[in-house]
């Protein structure tokens, strides 16, 4: 059987997290009102009113739809016979895909135009002459539009009717992956195919209760789940003492668990699951499972299924064992889904095993061409990114060395000779992969370096070895000079592990471990103490700098509320993780009661809302994104292991740069919030909404997700959401595209809408930060690093395949976007030349590039919650 996983605690996990991750787990906000309507109340954050106010959008969208289609192509719409019977005023499924296809280029496949269509069919709007529950894009499927009871018959202008189809579009796009979903689901599992059973292995990625299982009972699972559904609150599910049937997952909803003499003991919500205790055990149910809430929506998995999937999987796992003990468990891929494994041509994966055993394996799967160029597999790159976490370079490196053969015992001269120098040729292919993927981060690890270094001198002195891979370089090189147009090669150059290692280029450089930072530390009456340490100093070290020894002197961090919290001596690189307008303080024990936040750590008394008036929202967005990517290549991909492992369980290892990164995402959602906050001129405000609102659009375009997050999250804040004088200003196209946006927010499945978002974009572009760290804590607090004393490989891949996304988001230079018109502006309609008339002569400097940047890079903000509600209050009472 494959070994057991704990499962996470999601609330565990979030606590984790700094605060800025913690926020993207917060509900979903409310939409913002449209044409012109006041802001929604607070009573429609209840789940029932908001999906009405969806089912409303969803029914304007179906009268767009159905009156382009009336006016386009009337002939959809009429009488068809089959098998001699005859269906009056309907539409064929098929000709509905393609009637879809054609009208929105967008579409990448028939399967999208399905989903979109399910839309209005689970909604009522478009009904099958037979009443079955599942679009289908076929001849002989007929559906008909409710238009009398849904209201869909309405005139508009030409120029009215084709803005309001895209955004119709737009919406059912948006909402048909949901609805194509929920179809799969609902059909009977032999009847699913291969494509449904890939998306549904999909979304089992991001459920909680399947995070522990490994990759193959996912793709099991995903062949036998069966969608349940129940309509009423308070139905029973089962009751305690009952037989064990089944186990179920929470698609949609929430239930309450009650057991007899205790009563309610638990609520259970989207993405738990129950009922699998009782199949394991062969138990009587444990507890009663009562529905908590209308329309709940279960994924279930019957007792035989689940029993057969544990007895295919342990018949798919094999154990090699040495000295009666297992080093290494294997288990065999599947056809489908995604490949994770040792590649396309071997059968089985690493689920566990020693390090060493692993490490021997995976040279096994190292493959060579003539040239060295064949691309390493994914396990390999798995095992390198994540080394340190089970084989730290003390213990990697001799590992390798060990592994590195000088000669071999048995076979004929010829026989060992290959044997010698093709193992040779796959450890060095290896540590090639590992120098490309760390760069100059191995040359900051001594004992790496070392190693390296050793082995360069005896590659050196294999003369067949070391003259095959000079080849190998020069033709890299080559390669490399063909596709730059620089660089010139020579034909003495010698080897070098780092020889294709190049800092980022830009104008912020990485923070590296040993380079100096300006700390600058407070007394308890405020005044400054400054002097330069390494990043990496500890606490007791800043201390000793400061103050001689044997007081009772403590360092302290505190932030703009007051919080205080004192830093425990062997902690390193505290300067760079403090978070934003947080600050350093040195005092005695008794000093600490009076410490009081700096007047600079208050954040702006006004704001700047006359020099953002002279800027454009573009090159506000272009320089923030500019900005975004030079902070987004300073960080290395592997400092995301670092941070989620915990950086003190690495030694000399810093996170300084990632840290700055997500800062980042804080100081930008905030500056959106102040702005508005500390803008006291009501016309003035809702002009600066409006321009936040293009900015954020902008960014999408540009495909700078992280920052378009924060400016959303921004306008979402209660303090900027609650001003609805600002808002009833605001034009109703604009509150439409902001309430778009605001769809990809939505936290539920696990952030499915921004996920789905995401899966259509091509590199480069830049990821929503907090979601890919809150990911791998997922799988960090819900599986262990070691099962059965071996290294839990398998949680190990899958932390990988969140850190290859960073490295895949950077996979193509970013180009700064040129200043032609994009989508954003035909979006707003700005008219620049309007604009740029009312400024004075002496405004027009700040709307240079250089001064944008400036201002972008050096942001003021209140990040006290409690102060911009004050403020927003006063502003609007």
């Amino acid at each position: 059987m494959t070994p057991r996983r704990s499962k996470l605690d999601t609330a565990q996990a979030i606590l984790t997290m700094e605060n800025l991750v913690k926020s993207i787990c917060s509900p979903p906000r409310r939409c913002t009102p449209e044409m012109g309507d006041t802001p929604l109340p607070e009573a429609l954050d209840s789940k029932d009113t908001m999906k009405q106010f969806l089912s409303d959008r969803v029914i304007k969208a179906a009268r767009s739809v159905y009156s382009v289609m009336i006016e386009r192509n009337p002939g959809l719409i009429r009488d068809r016979k089959l098998y001699l019977k005859t269906y009056r005023q309907c539409c064929s499924g098929k000709e509905l895909v393609d009637w879809l296809m054609k009208q929105n280029e967008c579409l990448q496949s028939r399967s999208q135009a399905v989903g979109m269509w399910q839309v209005l069919v689970d909604e009522g709007i478009l009904v099958h002459v037979k009443h079955e529950l599942n679009f289908h894009d076929k001849d002989t499927q007929f559906y008909r539009f409710q238009d009398s009871e849904c209201g869909l018959n309405h005139t508009t202008n030409e120029r009215d009717s084709e803005d309001e189809l895209q955004e119709a579009l737009s919406l059912l796009s948006q909402l048909g992956p949901d609805a194509l979903l929920t179809m799969i689901l609902r059909k009977c599992p032999s009847q699913r195919s291969a494509e449904d059973l890939e998306v549904i292995y999909e979304e089992l990625l991001h459920v909680k209760a399947a995070a522990h299982l490994s990759s193959s009972v996912r793709k099991e699972l995903a062949a036998v789940l069966v969608f349940e559904s129940h309509a009423k609150a308070g139905t029973v599910l089962f009751s305690q003492g009952d037989k064990g049937t089944s186990w179920y997952i929470i698609w949609k909803g929430s239930v309450n668990v009650i057991t007899h003499g205790k009563g309610l003991v638990t609520t259970l919500h989207e993405g738990e699951d129950f009922g699998q205790l009782a199949l394991l055990n062969d138990a009587p149910r444990a507890a009663t499972i009562i529905l908590r809430e209308d329309n709940c929506h279960f994924l279930r998995v019957d007792k035989q299924d689940f029993i057969r999937i544990l007895k295919d999987v342990e018949a798919n796992t094999v154990r090699l064992e040495e000295h009666g003990k297992t080093v290494l468990v294997l288990e065999k891929s599947s056809d489908w889904a995604e490949q994770g494994g040792a590649g396309n041509n071997s059968k089985y994966t690493v689920m566990s095993g020693t390090p060493e055993k692993i490490l021997e394996h995976l040279l096994d799967t190292v493959k060579l061409d003539s040239n060295g160029n064949d691309a390493i597999e994914p396990c390999v790159s798995d095992f390198l990114l994540t080394h340190k976490v089970f084989m730290p370079s003390s213990q990697l490196c001799p590992a390798l060395q060990h592994q590195y053969p000088d000669t071999l015992s048995e076979g004929s001269d010829q026989e060992k000779a290959s044997y010698v120098l093709t193992t040779k040729q796959k450890v060095v292919k290896l540590i090639g992969q590992w120098v490309a993927l760390y760069g100059l981060l191995l040359k900051e690890d001594p004992l790496a370096l070392d190693f390296l270094e050793r082995l360069k001198k005896e590659v050196a002195g294999d003369f067949r070895l070391s003259s095959m891979l000079k080849e190998q370089f020069r033709e890299r090189r080559r390669t490399k000079v063909l596709e730059n147009g620089y660089q010139s090669l020579s034909r003495n150059q010698q080897f070098d592990w780092f020889s294709n290692c190049e800092e980022p280029v830009g104008r912020l450089q990485p923070i590296r471990a040993q380079d100096k930072v300006l700390y600058e530390i407070y007394r308890p009456d405020n005044k400054p103490l400054t002097l330069m340490l390494p990043v990496n100093t500890s606490v007791q070290d800043v201390m000793s700098a400061i103050v001689k020894p044997g007081g009772d002197h403590i360092l302290v961090k505190m932030n703009s509320t007051g919080e205080r919290a004192q830093l425990k001596l062997d902690g390193t690189a505290v300067y760079t993780a403090l978070g934003l307008n947080e600050r350093l303080f040195i005092c005695t024990s008794s000093q600490v009661e009076q410490l009081t936040p700096l007047k600079e750590q208050q954040g702006p008394e006004r704001g700047t809302t006359d020099i953002l008036e002279q800027m454009g929202s573009k090159d506000i967005a272009s320089e923030l994104t500019n900005y975004d990517w030079e902070l987004f290549t300073a960080m290395h991909e592997v400092e995301l292991v670092y941070y989620v492992f915990g950086r003190h369980k690495f030694p000399g290892a810093i996170t300084a740069n990632l840290e700055r990164f997500v800062r980042r995402f804080n100081e930008v959602q905030h500056w959106v919030v102040t702005e508005l906050c500390l803008c006291e001129d009501l016309v003035k405000r809702a002009i600066l909404l409006k321009k936040f609102i293009k900015i954020a659009a902008v960014l999408k375009e540009q495909k700078n997700l992280n920052s378009f997050f924060a400016v959303m999250f921004g306008l979402s804040n209660s303090a900027v959401h609650r001003l609805y004088k600002t808002w009833e200003r605001i034009p109703s196209k604009t509150k439409r595209i902001y309430c778009a946006y605001e769809r990809l927010m939505d936290p539920s499945r696990n952030h499915r809408a921004y996920r789905l978002a995401v899966a259509k974009l091509s590199p480069p572009y830049i990821p929503f930060m907090p979601l890919l760290l809150k990911d791998m804590t997922f799988i960090n607090e819900g599986n262990p690093n070691y099962v059965d004393k071996l290294v839990n490989f398998e949680k190990l891949r899958m932390i990988a395949k969140t850190v290859k996304i960073v490295r895949g988001c950077r996979s193509q230079p970013y180009v700064p976007s040129s200043p032609q018109r994009g989508l954003a502006d035909r979006m707003f309609l700005e008219a620049p030349a309007t604009r740029i008339s009312t400024y004075s002569d002496h405004a027009l400097p700040l709307r240079s590039p250089s001064n944008i940047r400036h201002y972008i890079q050096n942001l003021k903000v209140i990040d006290n919650q409690r102060k911009l509600t004050q403020l927003s209050r006063t502003i609007e009472c």
